[in-house]
């Protein structure tokens, strides 16, 4: 029998000798969920193997998780018996969080444990414990006080969809309808969307190389989450190149990466946020890249590339919100936005990728006319959406599986926090996947 496969909840180590990373483990599934179970004696695929188990065992199991994190948890450590093997399971919860590991502090990110500094970790556990119905929770901002321009954007846009119905009356009863009002007061989704003022910014910048040195340009909007959407897109636009051709009679131009692309990156990207009180967009244009950076890590714990081969359902982090954006026609369908991106792209042959980030997610849309040419990209390109760092450890660890991290730290002149990330990154692109255990495994390479 094979057990589920690793989740955010769920955590497998093939033997107590990983006893170390189990603490950690449960450590970061206690911050992200406040409970979870872990067990000995089943590799990453769910495979029991077994494991030797005496009543000390059980008792230095419990004794390392008690001493090592804090604050302290009770968790329920018994043996049990699959297909005839001994394991151990341990069941754990908490509600004082944050947790801490031998006095650091991690939170679990689809099957991964990510380190995070103190105060990354107050953030994270300030957004982590809003409620799941925050969208519904009554504002004091009033609904007369609606953004007119950006309201009057999205019913036209909604009308000309087809996907809300042409109805007389006022812009209060049509807020409400769409549930993100009461009639009198926004809820917390329908400020953000259309109140005049809420607490939501977007940085714009656009540099002169492909660092973060020398600025061209540099602003910080404030404003809707459809407002924003709109300034974001003309601002990406109006900062790339265009291509004129005639065709006929016509004058027609082309931008070097689609308008459709553009418009579902920043959709998903203000849909899928977390939202807290310095929520904080970025938007940065380089001569051979355009980043788009959503706070808020990512919601799934399927990899991108598995929602353009596969049709999974989607993970709605604010429904509220995204049904809005759906509604206006900028977010096409649930659960399709990457598919369109990676057509969209393949058809203008534009390359792309992202990167994973302790308080973020990233989209990276590379200029056709800042890069060299290349043939129409996909997901499996060796190459595809990978920078130098991100190239260097891939031969690295090609050459030596089962190289340390702190030796390819040595070797890449990087703090094992950034290593870590950049491993974490790779195997998010489906480039690099961990076989074994964090002590004894390897590292392998997928081409």
């Amino acid at each position: 029998m094979k057990l589920p496969v690793e989740t955010e909840t769920l955590e497998y180590k093939k033997t107590t000798g990983e006893l170390r990373e189990a603490c950690v483990s449960i450590a970061s599934i206690l911050n992200k969920h406040g409970a979870g179970v872990l067990y000995f004696g089943v590799r990453k695929d769910g495979v029991a193997i077994g494991q030797d188990v005496s009543e000390e065992t059980l008792r230095d199991v419990s004794r390392a998780i008690y001493e090592t994190i804090k604050p302290q948890i009770y968790p329920t450590v018994n043996m049990v018996e699959l297909d005839g093997k001994n394991l151990i399971k341990i069941e754990f919860s908490g509600e004082e969080r944050p947790y801490s590991c031998r006095g650091r502090y991690y939170v679990r990110v689809a099957d991964e444990d990510r380190e995070i500094n103190p105060s990354e970790m107050k953030k994270f556990f300030r957004e982590s414990t809003r409620p799941e119905d925050w969208e519904e929770v009554k504002t004091d901002v009033l609904v007369n006080s609606y953004d007119r321009t950006s309201f009057g954007d999205f019913k036209d846009r909604a009308l000309k969809a087809g996907r809300i119905p042409s109805v007389k009356g006022s812009a209060a009863s049509c807020l409400k309808r769409l549930g993100l009002s009461d009639g009198e007061f926004f809820n917390e989704a329908g400020a953000l969307l259309f109140g005049k003022k809420p607490k939501l910014s977007l940085k714009l910048a656009v540099f002169a190389t492909e660092y973060k040195l020398t600025f061209l340009d540099q602003k910080t909007e404030e404003g809707s989450i459809y407002k924003l959407v709109r300034l974001a897109e003309n601002y990406i636009m109006s900062n790339i190149h265009w291509r004129a051709e005639i065709v006929g009679n016509e004058r027609v131009e082309t931008p070097e990466i689609p308008v459709e692309v553009v418009r579902e990156v920043l959709a998903n990207s203000f849909a899928h946020a977390k939202y807290y009180s310095d929520t904080v967009h970025e938007v940065c244009v380089y001569p051979n890249k355009v980043t788009i950076y959503n706070p808020g890590t990512y919601a799934s714990p399927n990899p991108p590339r598995d929602y353009v081969k596969k049709n999974l359902p989607s993970v709605i982090r604010n429904r509220l919100i995204a049904n809005t954006l759906y509604l206006s026609k900028d977010v096409e369908s649930f659960g399709t936005g990457f598919r369109r991106i990676d057509e969209f792209c393949k058809a203008a042959g534009v390359k792309y990728g992202f990167e994973y980030l302790n308080t973020g997610f990233e989209v990276v849309l590379y200029r056709r006319d800042g890069v060299a040419k290349a043939a129409v990209p996909s997901l499996d390109d060796a190459t595809n959406d990978l920078n130098e760092t991100e190239k260097q450890v891939l031969k690295i660890v090609g050459e030596n599986p089962g190289i340390t991290r702190e030796k390819l730290s040595a070797k890449i002149a990087k703090s094992s926090r950034t290593t870590q990330r950049v491993l974490n990154t790779l195997r998010g692109k489906g480039r690099l996947t961990r076989v074994g255990n964090h002590r004894a495994g390897i590292w392998k390479v997928l081409k």
